[in-house]
């Protein structure tokens, strides 16, 4: 076990769940965040030795100083958490849009300011932020997701300014039809986002990016600048 320690926020379930098992079959400790601490620490321990849960609601953003105060030095942070939204323009939800907007861009922020003194400042020290391909692919019920992933590039391109030599990337990825959010939609919507998906066939994109048979979350994790180490994963 090294003495890294890489926290992955959003760390429960999906891609952030894959990256924290490869990390830590790496050899780095971690810690993952969940909004149920119960349920994070449960699956804390199926992680295995090195593997620690904190409740973390990165959608109250007041809060998140406090809820991060047991986590000592910080040598990669990963920001993986997602909340699933449809809303399109013509029923445009504003609650749910600004419950996003917060998430996804002030929660992000929040985090690494928060986290910030635990992180040396040199380039051994990594930030990757998740969007999404929708910012330049969208599909019907998109609005608020394009709009935040497009804000997460913004924001990745300011942190690097400000964070220097700090390392700090983002990781757009597409539809990932196997996936069980995805998988488990009635036959024919994944059809229906491909005929709308403007520029790209959702699958085919996916189908030539990832390696045959590889799940969503590894295939992610493996393309992705590992923050423990700063190589391609």
């Amino acid at each position: 076990m090294s003495e890294r320690t890489i926290v992955v926020v959003g760390g429960t379930s999906g891609i952030g769940l894959e990256i924290a098992r490869d990390c830590l079959q790496r050899g780095d400790r971690v810690v993952i965040t969940g909004r149920d601490l119960e349920r994070t620490q449960e699956i804390a321990r199926g992680l295995g030795d090195g593997a620690s849960g904190v409740a973390l609601d990165i959608s109250e953003p007041h809060t998140i100083a406090d809820q991060l105060t047991d986590i000592g030095r910080v040598d990669g942070l990963v920001l993986a958490a997602i909340e699933r939204d449809a809303n399109s323009i013509r029923d445009y939800d504003i609650d749910r849009a600004i419950r996003l907007v917060t998430l996804k861009l002030v929660g992000y922020a929040a985090t690494i300011r928060a986290l910030l003194d635990r992180m040396d400042p040199t380039v051994e020290t990594g930030i990757v932020l998740f969007g999404g391909r929708a910012k330049d692919l969208p599909y019907p019920g998109s609005t608020t997701v394009s709009s935040i992933n497009g804000g997460v590039t913004g924001l990745i391109n300011t942190l690097a300014l400000e964070l220097a030599p700090i390392r700090v990337n983002a990781i757009h990825p597409g539809i990932i039809g196997d996936s069980p959010f995805w998988a488990s939609k009635p036959e024919g919507v994944l059809e229906q986002y491909e005929r709308h998906t403007p520029g790209a066939n959702s699958r085919r994109w996916l189908t030539s990016w990832m390696p045959p048979n590889s799940s969503s979350a590894t295939a992610v994790s493996r393309r992705s600048t590992c923050p423990s180490t700063g190589e391609r994963c």
